[in-house]
């Protein structure tokens, strides 16, 4: 008697716990590029650990190493909609000398609770800088082409810390 073998396709198929790197370019639906890997690295993640938005999450659970496929996310799987009043002009006076002040950077304020606010620039004026709690990319549906180039086994550290630590340990990814 044979002993059992699991076959090469179930081990590299996309499931919660496995390690999964993958190519992909992003478009918003005009058909504007938005972000690529295309020339680079592809990029990792932890399955079933909320690093990538989970309308794509959703559509690569179940896929192989080598497919290649078109996944639209709608923004209530992407970013989330727009929410709130929209941009806000705060004094440039308010950030400190050395922060870093540019369009779609993101900080953390606190709000009047003491809890934390993620804000992201929006725009740029003399002594104004606009932010907003919206994600750039909220309200927008998301397109990307995906080749999914690598699953493995997730070790029992990267399960622990919620996301992958490259081939070369903990520090490729902090």
């Amino acid at each position: 008697m044979r002993p059992f073998s699991t076959p090469e396709s179930v081990l590299s198929t996309v499931a919660e716990g496995k390690v999964v790197s993958f190519h992909y370019t992003l478009t918003a639906p005009d058909g504007a590029v938005l972000d690529t890997s295309d020339g680079g690295e592809p990029l990792m993640y932890l399955h079933g650990a909320d690093n990538i938005v989970t309308g794509l999450e959703k559509q690569l659970q179940g896929k192989s190493v080598g497919d290649r496929f078109e996944a639209v996310v709608p923004p209530s799987e992407g970013y989330g909609e727009k929410e709130g009043p929209g941009p806000q002009a705060v004094p440039r006076a308010a950030f400190p000398p050395e922060a870093e002040i540019a369009v779609g950077v993101q900080f953390v304020a606190e709000g009047e609770g003491g809890q934390e606010i993620g804000l992201f620039v929006t725009s740029i004026a003399e002594d104004e800088v606009f932010v907003d709690t919206n994600h750039p990319l909220a309200g927008v549906e998301l397109r990307f082409s995906v080749e999914v180039a690598g699953v493995r086994d997730a070790s029992e550290e990267e399960v622990a810390h919620g996301h992958p630590h490259g081939p070369h340990g903990h520090h490729d990814h902090e």
